[in-house]
């Protein structure tokens, strides 16, 4: 399928790339393509960025049919520019797209269609160490129509964001706040697909986490709330006695895709993982023996993030006397070095934009 590619004739300064920030700033162009049950989807077409039109009818708007992702292009040493595992991005964003009855993306379309976009606005790929072009592809439920059903018609759009790191802290340890008065999602429901709805859900206790001056919460499981989940933007994993240890998949939980690759590159080192269903308790009594060595979440806008700090109730947890632990710098050095071309990572996790 033809993409076709339009640029602005109003390009926008390039910001400078020290003070880039985090989901702000954005790039002269997107993507969009669009689909009916007619044509499928067609007319894949680069453009400027900028406002499209809804009415305000728009499916979309009230009942939050619409699923999106999340990935990066890195600048390497030598001035390229590489995706790490972008196929796994777009696979999960057809087994969202299952979950919330959209048709599925053909991946082979969404992959070259994104290379377009990448080649015409490349040169907004920051170039500093730590810094990198976020992606987010969106897909939107379209018919103007009040009644909860099925969309027909949607909008797939993908934009592009120059940013450095995700936390106000980088690479330092973060504090989270355990939520024992809210939940997030339960088995069966919405909880492991990226969509709209699982991000609204988090905000209140969000904000109320903030206002207490931590960075994000981390969830307990909905029906019994006793296990541990996932923490709003990230996965979560704990070192327990040399082990590392990271709630099991469960139809509640993203499956991450950096989440995959930490174990991937643990269990190639040779180091003990277990994916298992672990109580809050458990934590406690790890870190009131000693033994809880590491937190850490990932995720790919933070990659991997050291955590300081757990509350839970009126007990505070301080976590490697809030440094970052040996395991966390190790894997974000290393997924590092593979995001940026500094080292070659295991076959399929890096491709090339040419």
């Amino acid at each position: 399928m033809d993409i076709r590619i339009q640029k602005t004739t109003q390009p926008k300064p390039k910001p400078d790339e020290h003070n880039l920030g985090f989901g702000r700033i954005f790039t002269d162009h997107m993507l969009n393509i669009d689909y009916s049950p007619e044509k499928g989807w067609h007319n894949p077409r680069v453009e400027p960025y900028g406002p499209f039109s809804l009415d305000p009818s728009t499916m979309v708007l009230h009942y939050g049919q619409g699923v999106f992702e999340g990935m990066k292009a890195y600048r390497t040493q030598k001035g390229g520019i590489q995706l790490f595992r972008p196929r796994e991005n777009f696979r999960r964003l057809n087994r969202s797209c299952h979950k919330l009855c959209i048709p599925p993306l053909d991946e082979t379309l969404a992959m070259e269609s994104l290379k377009a976009l990448l080649r015409v606005d490349q040169d907004w790929i920051p170039s500093l160490p730590g810094t990198s072009l976020y992606i987010r592809p969106t897909i939107i439920a379209t018919d103007p129509f009040l009644g909860v059903h099925a969309s027909r018609t949607y909008r797939y759009y993908v934009i592009l964001c120059p940013v450095g790191a995700y936390y106000a802290e980088g690479f330092n340890p973060v504090k989270i706040l355990v939520t024992k008065d809210h939940v997030r999602a339960v088995r069966g429901g919405v909880g492991d697909t990226k969509t709209m709805a699982n991000y609204a859900a988090s905000l209140y206790a969000g904000e109320a986490a903030e206002h207490e001056g931590y960075t994000q919460v981390l969830w307990l499981d909905g029906v019994e709330q006793k296990y541990i989940e996932e923490v709003g933007s990230m996965n979560i994993f704990f070192v327990i006695n040399g082990e590392l240890v990271t709630p099991a998949l469960n139809g509640s939980i993203l499956p991450g895709i950096t989440r995959d690759s930490v174990l991937s590159l643990t269990r190639s080192w040779g180091l003990p993982v277990s994916e298992k269903r672990i109580s809050m308790d458990e934590v406690l009594k790890a870190h009131a023996s000693g033994q809880l060595q590491e937190v850490f979440g990932t995720g790919t806008a933070a990659v991997i993030s050291p955590v300081g700090e757990l509350k839970y109730g009126d007990q505070i947890l301080a976590i490697s006397d809030g440094k970052v632990g040996p395991l966390s710098n190790r894997l974000f050095d290393t997924m590092q070095k593979i995001q940026y071309g500094e080292m070659e990572g295991p076959e399929g996790w890096v491709e090339e934009v040419r």
